[in-house]
């Protein structure tokens, strides 16, 4: 999985992170360095779309982003597409 916003959403869904906090949480699980072009990128279409959100922080340059509900929903839903990729490749691998 190397979709930036997947990447992001399934980062916040360990709490709330700021963006460091996420490119480094992200390359521990995934394996995935994203710059911070891209993360943050990701991080201004998600908060656009209503996905996440940025928290109140009294150090503006560290300021923490939030997983909203449709952000839940949209993850949940991409994870169970990937599951049934993963199933369906490890079935197609054991056939041959």
């Amino acid at each position: 999985m190397s979709d930036p916003t997947l990447l992001v959403l399934a980062s916040l869904a360990g709490g709330d992170q700021h963006g460091y906090g996420m490119m480094e949480d992200i390359e521990r699980f995934a394996g995935v360095r994203l710059g911070p072009g891209t993360l943050y990128g990701a991080i201004s279409r998600l908060e656009e779309r209503g996905m996440i959100r940025a928290m109140a922080s009294p150090d503006e340059r560290r300021r923490p982003y939030r997983l909203r509900a449709a952000g839940r929903r949209h993850l949940e839903e991409e994870l169970a597409k990937l599951g049934r990729i993963v199933t369906a490749g490890r079935e197609r691998l054991e056939a041959l």
